[in-house]
């Protein structure tokens, strides 16, 4: 709440010495007279720069400062306060949580604002300061296109908003229709909608005469209501100003990022935009920084696995490997390794491409190519810092790998990524990639490979009887599956009628000892390789996710989907 102050802002601030007296009677004479609200005659005058108004207040009363250019508002939320008494008191409200309703103003002392807004919503207010521009822009945003996405289209001209792709570039033309509120409103929607139903990424894909947008959930894309065509340059020419790319440029790929706040959530938006024969096809991978990270335990693990997982991370030098697809879930999984070994004995450092999620107590340095930042030079200078284990985003090429191993061969615990389907592919791949079979033999302690599978919805979950081709694929005989039950998601509005709510991972663990490292060093074939960790008692992915599948997690249809063994 506000801090009760029995003095004006005029009077405070002529007491903190930021105007005179005499100014703030000049401001007063200016405010009868043109109608301007004091704050309003203050900035006319030039006697303070808004800014500094908008700072003052903040200190002075105890509120935050908002941005309202970061932050993407709920139309539910809009909906609380009227646009009459919005626009009456120059409030936008941004964000509600519980009985409290945090209101963006431009005068957050006017007293009697607070009390209406509170008789009106019958909620506690929690006053925010913004400037009159941002507050004005948002209140034409949010009020002035309302509806869903739908009744947004319907309204828009045509004939506004059109640019073929073989017309002249006029940047200011395309800059002026991403400035429009309907528009303003659309990308919001967008992402919002997005962001909601637990996306990680918007595809905005242009066809010949059609606009296509798809949403990729647990791994799995869906379309969604799409725009129509002649929208396809203002939407796309939004989004890249949201993430600062050149929007005349529309012949080579661009890739930006932008920051928004919904819900009290901070969402990091990655943008790739890259030229097609009918457009730009635009990518937005979202982010959502304030997500807990999940624990080791939480991940998935079957209890053996986890076991000689745990104690593999815990030694204090080698090299161990997580591979799999992009999209398999490396990076949670790396991420809570470090979290699991993290203490204040230890110095952690990580090079990543890009720093997805901020680990506390934890050095992250993102790469960045532009400045000779690569993963090999970043790592020899990590080395120089003192580190106790090394986190490598990914081992793209030998020289990365070579640095890696010599850091593993000094004393230092190394975690990275590859990108094999298997756990013995992970060794050969990197004798493949230039280094040397002893080296690879002495340093790697430990591999494992790993599968996101859809979790079955439980608001829908149904026993049922899988086909006999089905059983077969998956390796059950009628013996094998006499006591076993098995689930299926069977639809709901919860799931989106998938059947799937959420993902977990299976794994294949592989432990480097000794007759695996004879094996390396005498350059054996993945084969070879593969034999010897499934007579050492291996789990292969596809056990794994049998595994999952009876204990009602997974069905089957979903572990053949991404395990199923050739």
């Amino acid at each position: 709440m506000v801090k009760k102050t029995r003095k004006s802002l005029g009077e405070s601030l002529v007491d903190e010495g930021i105007i005179t007296s005499g100014q703030l009677k000049q401001a007063q004479a200016e405010e009868k007279r043109q109608g301007l609200r004091l704050r309003q005659a203050l900035v006319k005058l030039g006697f303070i720069a808004e800014d500094d108004l908008v700072v003052f207040v903040s200190e002075k009363l105890g509120v935050p400062r908002i941005e309202l250019a970061n932050y993407l508002i709920d139309p539910k939320i809009v909906e609380l306060v009227p646009e009459v008494l919005a626009r009456k008191y120059e409030v936008i409200p941004i964000l509600k949580i519980g009985n409290r309703l945090t209101c963006a103003m431009v005068d957050p002392w006017n007293i009697f604002a607070l009390d209406e807004l509170r008789m009106k919503t019958n909620l506690i207010i929690e006053p925010a300061v913004a400037t009159v521009a941002e507050i004005k822009k948002s209140l034409d945003q949010y009020y002035g296109a309302k509806g869903s996405m739908e009744d947004l289209i319907k309204n828009i001209d045509e004939n506004r908003f059109g640019v073929k792709e073989e017309e002249e570039i006029d940047a200011k033309k395309l800059e002026g229709m991403s400035e429009e509120p309907v528009i303003i409103k659309l990308v919001n929607l967008m992402v919002l909608k997005a962001a909601k139903e637990g996306a990680s990424d918007i595809h905005i894909e242009p066809e010949e005469t059609v606009l296509k947008t798809r949403f990729r959930v647990d791994g799995m894309l869906h379309e969604v209501p799409s725009p129509p065509k002649h929208l396809q340059s203002a939407i796309i020419s939004r989004i890249k100003i949201m993430a600062n790319l050149d929007i005349a440029e529309r012949r080579k790929p661009q890739d930006g990022r932008f920051s928004i706040k919904m819900e009290g959530r901070t969402i990091d938006v990655r943008v790739s935009s890259v030229p097609t024969i009918f457009g730009e096809n635009v990518v937005m991978r979202l982010l959502d920084v304030a997500s807990a990270l999940l624990t080791l335990e939480n991940l998935g693990f079957s209890k053996s696995v986890f076991e000689k997982y745990r104690k593999l991370i815990a030694r204090p030098h080698g090299i161990i490997l997580v591979t799999g697809p992009t999209g398999s879930g490396k990076t949670t999984t790396l991420y809570a390794s470090l979290d699991k070994i993290n203490t204040v004995e230890k110095n952690i450092i990580t090079i990543e491409d890009p720093v997805e999620y901020k680990l506390k107590g934890v050095r992250q340095i993102q790469i960045n190519p532009k400045v000779d930042l690569t993963f090999s030079n970043g790592l020899r200078s990590i080395l120089r810092q003192d580190p106790d284990v090394i986190m490598v985003g990914e081992m793209r090429d030998s020289e990365t790998a070579e640095i890696a191993i010599q850091a593993a061969l000094t004393g230092h615990l190394v975690f990275s990524t590859l990108h094999t389907n298997d756990a013995p592919g992970a060794v050969t791949r990197m004798i493949d990639m230039g280094v040397e079979p002893f080296l690879v033999s002495s340093s790697v302690i430990g591999v494992l490979a790993q599968r996101l599978v859809r979790t079955i919805c439980p608001s829908c979950k149904e026993e049922y009887t899988p086909t006999q081709e089905e059983l077969k694929d998956i390796g059950f005989s009628e013996g094998s599956r006499k006591d076993v039950k098995f689930y299926r998601g069977k639809g709901c509005d919860k799931c989106m009628k998938t059947g799937y709510k959420g993902r977990l991972s299976i794994y294949e663990f592989m432990p480097v000892d000794d007759d695996m490292r004879n094996l390396i060093v005498g350059k054996a074939s993945v084969t070879a390789i593969r034999n010897k960790a499934l007579s050492s008692g291996m789990i292969t992915l596809l056990r794994d996710g049998i595994e999952k599948i009876k204990v009602g997690r997974t069905t089957v249809e979903e572990v053949l989907r991404v395990a199923e063994e050739k």
